[in-house]
């Protein structure tokens, strides 16, 4: 008689909770924009939803504490001219956050610790370079202030957001609408999914495809992610319209590691994955669960682990940084699920019976600090994350400054062509005209730096007062 043996996994009974209803964030109204991204961000400190707003796009951040109902002239992130399509906190500022909008414009955002007592219009910088809307951000793992973008003109552009700079622009390896992109650990690779249902490994630096391949036939869009093990995990659809996922060796594409059906629904499956437990969480806009797989090197590779289901689909999806979680709970994955009016948490727990640090469920994590900063990624070095421990629990820092130091646009002026017939009444300015023009930009600029270190000093009062009164 046959014995069937029960593979050993830690997380084999990990469960998911909703929060109780006071922990939830009501009265608010989520985009109705119709576009695959998650419309939800999260770090240790803000939570950020993109809302419906008249006469463009905006976003709401609320401090995580702000639990309950949300005022409804609570200020909202305003400055696009069209709907905002997808928003990303930096993962080495939790007071930073880039947006993207159907404008073509990205703007980055410095939110402070306070409550503003408006909208906040005006952001750090606005990055300018895509002709149609822009879709999906995703900021560089390892790298100071380097960020990614992809637009609707199957453009991928690199970007220093400390300087307002294009590092790299990926112009002609996408012949349609990029439905993803995703860094590995490092940030040296990139994986794309497309509408022509190939995806893509690239070398951003060298601006070379390393790899291409077919990973579905359907033709809904695709997902991908890294794993730790160095595959890559897709989501997609069959050529019935059946949900599928997928686990590929990047070095060898003909046989798929694993490849499984899932079930007819049409909504896009959304891959989260936590590389400290090779955990993927699965979630599909519309659908009113959660599914999650364990990724081992042991057939058949991808385990079903279980499902979180509850009674009203979702919206979109956040998923909390592993330095916001309470490892006092065992808490391994925190979600913050949009309803069509407000945000409720679900909280992914491993039962144990111990109150101790579990040293085998938190490994060292990435921290908030970068391992290289813009130009040495750029000039070709790779460094894994800075880690932290979690074994004391994690305390977000307080308000750090981002601060953009565009080139002088003198010192990178084109040399004058071959200069056109001019009439007398377009004479060029004289000598003296234009020192005078000189002389008064070099004292408004000084004027504005004396102003910002002013604000800057006076926000960092505020801060330290209503640390003082919490």
């Amino acid at each position: 008689m046959s014995r069937r043996v029960v593979r050993q996994s830690k997380f084999r009974h990990v469960f998911g909770q909703a929060a109780k209803a006071d922990q939830a964030y009501e009265d608010i109204r989520v985009s109705k924009v119709t576009w695959d991204s998650s419309f939800c961000a999260v770090n240790p400190k803000f939570l950020a939803i993109i809302v419906e707003a008249g006469g463009g796009g905006a976003f709401i951040v609320l401090p995580l504490a702000k639990t309950g109902r949300v005022d409804k002239n609570y200020p909202l992130v305003t400055g696009h001219t069209a709907p905002v399509l997808d928003i990303d906190w930096c993962p080495h500022n939790d007071n930073v956050i880039a947006s993207a909008s159907d404008d073509t414009t990205i703007m980055v955002w410095q939110i402070p610790d306070y409550t503003p007592m408006r909208n906040i219009t005006e952001p750090i910088i606005t990055l300018e370079g895509h002709s149609k809307r822009v879709g999906i951000l995703s900021w560089h793992p390892t790298a100071r202030n380097v960020l990614l973008s992809a637009g609707g003109d199957n453009v991928i552009i690199i970007w220093n957001v400390g300087t307002g700079e294009v590092l790299l622009s990926l112009d002609d390896m996408h012949p349609d609408v990029i439905h993803s992109v995703c860094w590995n650990s490092n940030g040296s690779l990139l994986a794309t999914t497309c509408k022509d249902k190939t995806l893509r490994i690239i070398d951003p630096r060298k601006g070379q495809v390393v790899a291409r391949f077919a990973a579905h036939e359907g033709m809904r869009p695709m997902r991908a992610v890294f794993t730790r093990q160095g595959h890559i995990f897709t989501t997609g659809f069959t050529r019935m319209s059946q949900r599928e996922l997928g686990l590929w060796d990047p070095n060898n594409f003909e046989e798929p590691v694993a490849l499984q059906e899932m079930d007819t629904s049409n909504g896009v499956l959304l891959p989260f994955y936590d590389p400290d437990s090779s955990i993927v969480y699965l979630c599909g806009k519309g659908d009113s669960s959660i599914r999650y797989f364990e990724i081992t090197d042991e057939p058949p590779f991808v385990h079903y682990l279980n499902t979180f289901s509850s009674k009203e689909p979702q919206r979109g999806m956040g998923f909390m940084p592993k330095r916001g979680l309470d490892v006092s709970k065992c808490e391994i994955a925190r979600f913050y699920k949009l309803h069509e009016r407000k945000c409720e948490p679900i909280i992914m727990t491993v039962p144990r019976k111990s109150d101790l640090f579990q040293d085998d469920l938190y490994p060292d994590t990435p921290g908030p600090e970068p391992a290289l900063e813009a130009d040495e990624w750029l000039s070709g070095q790779d460094a894994e994350p800075v880690l932290i421990s979690l074994r004391d629990g994690y305390v977000p820092p307080k308000h750090r400054e981002l601060r953009v130091t565009k080139r002088n646009i003198l010192d990178v002026r084109p040399p004058s062509g071959p200069r056109r017939s001019q009439s007398a009444s377009d004479a060029p300015l004289s000598q003296h005209t234009l020192e005078t023009l000189l002389e008064e930009i070099k004292a408004l600029r000084e004027r504005v730096q004396a102003q910002e270190q002013r604000i800057t000093a006076l926000e960092n009062m505020l801060c330290e007062l209503v640390d003082g009164t919490d």
